[in-house]
């Protein structure tokens, strides 16, 4: 639709106006430096989401108190220029920056004098050590070791009491920090603030959290009375700020029971939003409530919740205030935005993970150009979220290193050649066509994708696709020359000016007895459907391959049991999976095997030892299916004398997962 899609026509909110209707809704990044303040990485990650054309910017998470969680901080007048800093980056682009205002429930003070306690436990037990007196040293670091356990069981008692438990006074307190937050964030040029209506103001207005007996507690009036209060704060602090609320809704998992606690069911949260209106907000952001502990609630993986779940909602409220509703949570395709804006049922669109993967969004809408799009696989993003690394998007090789990692300009007219069209191969042949070469990509097989064909197999994998469909349309666009079923021979590569290898792995088998059984077959011939198991089935290996596809057995009537060496299986799957998964086996009843070391395999099953205990353990099975791990596939370049990269899977001993394999074909392609 070019620049006529509904996505980017301006908006009014407030006293400024969205240049379109694109927002980068608030996200815990890592990127901040240790005192909570804008770096380096923080300003290039934000002013590549402005130049990519986003109207609207929220930073998550900006903490008005000084927190231990590794969040950007508003909390004193020193942090203002960093963030400064950044709104000139957003402004000089055309875009507005949103700050989020948040405040943990727990008693930050409290939590801080322990952990700080502890800390200074601990520097005493170095320098006693340093001084020879070990006595003393043993005695600061169990000293030490006791405070940080009580921080932590404090913590973990606040997360689900102090909502209850907190004083007027300490209320009090919070509001009067977020109030000053907004003024710091007014005086650093920034543009709205976002209310955080989930955490303690969400937990306020909570029935499933709030149990409180006093004003702020009992019915919806008092629940919300928090809320209010600290809008009308807010809009005191900064009344030349856009003021968003962001509005957490309880929704329903497809078993019934309520998705998230913090925040308010619908019916509750149609009302505070009227409520919001009459108190000066100037646009609400319809969200998914949390406060369970698995960011899958907020932001769930791919295949587990339908695209735009909170859309009905939003709709709903929408149609109760005058002011501009955006909508977020899985709005992958620009397709799908359009569709809300031209419905009416949102006025601006919420594009999260989707501006990882792709941050020219609104541009490449504009010049109607592919766009990648998201997998909602959570692995590179909201598993970093919850482990403490910073984010960065499994397809996207920029993200999080903008400064320092970007497209270079070709040198010169150059013929690159890549044997390989799996993800690595597909990667590294757009990045040599994006810089001005000319690109031939070979593969012997008759469609692209390689391993990313079997990875969609599974049960909730069917998503990954999208990542192929972005490749088939983006290398014509940019004039790459596909020949499939075709061996990449050294004539050809010597044709060109430099080659590029990413030909994959293939699966390895065990070097056990009976491993030549007619009933023993690779998990990767079962998923590409060359055969077919039925009846009891041994899966061999409970990493990522081993345990899908044992899901993938269960979707089709087998009965499983997973062997695995280690002490627990699914080691590296993604923590907003992995309790999906741990219940279907539960479910299902699937036996699992650890800490046992196959020995063999016979007509009628698995023999193997305990590791640790070496008692003998036998595994009835109809079918054995390997899933025991991959080898990169050689590749001859004896031959070849033009400058040779591998990629991907083959170009190491350890084979690459999808953000590695995208991680070097880009570098490769980039360097030539």
């Amino acid at each position: 639709m070019g620049m006529n899609s509904p996505l980017l026509q301006p908006i009014q909110v407030g006293s400024r106006t969205l240049k379109n209707r694109i927002m980068f809704p608030p996200l815990t990044t890592g990127y901040e430096e240790r005192d909570g303040s804008i770096g380096p990485r923080s300003l290039h990650f934000y002013e590549r989401l402005a130049k990519g054309g986003v109207a609207y910017i929220a930073i998550g998470d900006v903490a008005p108190v000084n927190t231990a969680s590794p969040t950007p901080k508003l909390c004193e007048d020193s942090q203002i220029p960093s963030f400064r800093k950044l709104a000139d980056a957003v402004h000089a682009h055309g875009s507005l920056l949103a700050l989020q205002i948040f405040h943990p429930e727990y008693d930050v003070p409290g939590v801080g004098r322990m952990i700080v306690g502890s800390m200074m436990a601990a520097k005493a037990a170095q320098a006693a050590r340093a001084s020879g007196d070990m006595a003393t040293f043993q005695a600061k670091m169990a000293e030490s070791e006791k405070i940080r356990q009580e921080a932590y069981a404090k913590l973990h008692h606040d997360m689900l009491h102090f909502v209850s438990e907190a004083t007027v006074e300490q209320l009090t307190a919070i509001k009067e920090a977020i109030a000053a937050c907004a003024r710091r964030a007014q005086e650093a040029g920034a543009d709205a603030i976002e209310v955080h209506g989930d955490r303690l103001v969400g937990s306020l207005c909570s029935s499933l959290l709030n149990h409180r007996t006093d004003e702020y507690g009992g019915s919806f009036e008092n629940r919300v009375r928090y809320a209010l209060e600290v809008t009308e704060a807010i809009r005191a602090a900064a009344p030349d700020l856009i003021l968003e609320y962001k509005l957490p809704i309880i929704t329903a998992n497809p078993d019934g029971t309520p998705r998230g606690k913090g925040g308010l069911v619908p019916e509750e949260a149609k009302q505070l939003a009227v409520l919001l209106e009459k108190a000066g907000v100037d646009m609400l952001q319809v969200a998914q409530a949390n406060h369970t502990g698995n960011m899958g609630d907020t932001i769930p993986p791919m295949g587990t919740m339908p695209y735009n779940w909170t859309l009905p909602v939003a709709k709903e409220i929408k149609g109760l205030v005058s002011i501009p509703v955006a909508t977020v949570g899985r709005v992958i395709t620009v397709a799908a935005g359009e569709a809300i804006l031209n419905s009416g049922e949102a006025d601006v669109v919420g594009y999260g993970r989707s501006l990882l993967t792709d941050p020219d969004i609104a541009l490449k809408v504009a010049r109607d150009e592919p766009i990648r799009t998201c997998l909602n696989c959570n692995r590179g993003c909201v598993d970093a979220i919850q482990n403490r690394r910073y984010i960065s998007c499994v397809l996207n090789a920029e993200n999080g290193d903008e400064e320092t990692i970007f497209l270079r300009p070709g040198e010169g007219q150059k013929r690159v050649v890549v044997a390989g069209a799996g993800i690595a191969g597909l990667e590294a042949a757009r990045v040599a066509a994006k810089r001005g070469y000319t690109v031939d990509l070979y593969d012997t097989a008759d469609k692209i994708g390689g391993q990313i064909l079997l990875a969609a197999v599974p049960p909730r994998k069917a998503e990954i696709l999208r990542s192929l469909e972005y490749y088939s349309e983006i290398l014509p666009a940019l004039g790459v020359k596909l020949h499939l079923g075709e061996a990449c021979t050294p004539e050809i590569m010597n044709a060109a000016d430099a080659a590029i290898v990413a030909v994959g792995a293939a699966n390895v088998s065990l070097p056990v007895p009976g491993a030549d059984g007619d009933n023993v077959v690779s998990a990767w011939d079962v998923l590409a459907g060359k055969v077919q198991v039925s009846g009891t089935c041994a899966v061999i290996g409970g990493g990522l391959v081993g345990t899908e596809t044992a899901e993938y057995l269960l979707e089709k009537g087998c009965q499983v049991a997973i062997v695995e060496m280690l002490d627990q299986i699914a080691t590296g799957e993604s923590s907003t999976i992995l309790p999906l998964i741990q219940k279907d086996f539960k479910d299902h009843g699937v036996a699992q095997y650890v800490k046992t070391k196959v020995t063999g395999y016979t007509a009628s099953g698995v023999e193997a030892i305990h590791t640790e205990t070496n008692e003998p353990v036998v595994i009835p099975a109809d079918w054995i299916v390997e899933a025991v791990g991959s080898k990169k596939v050689p590749f001859d370049t004896a031959d070849v004398h033009v400058p040779v990269s591998f990629v991907g899977d083959c170009s190491g001993e350890k084979t690459a997962d999808i953000a590695a394999a995208i991680r070097s074909a880009y570098h490769a392609a980039n360097q030539i």
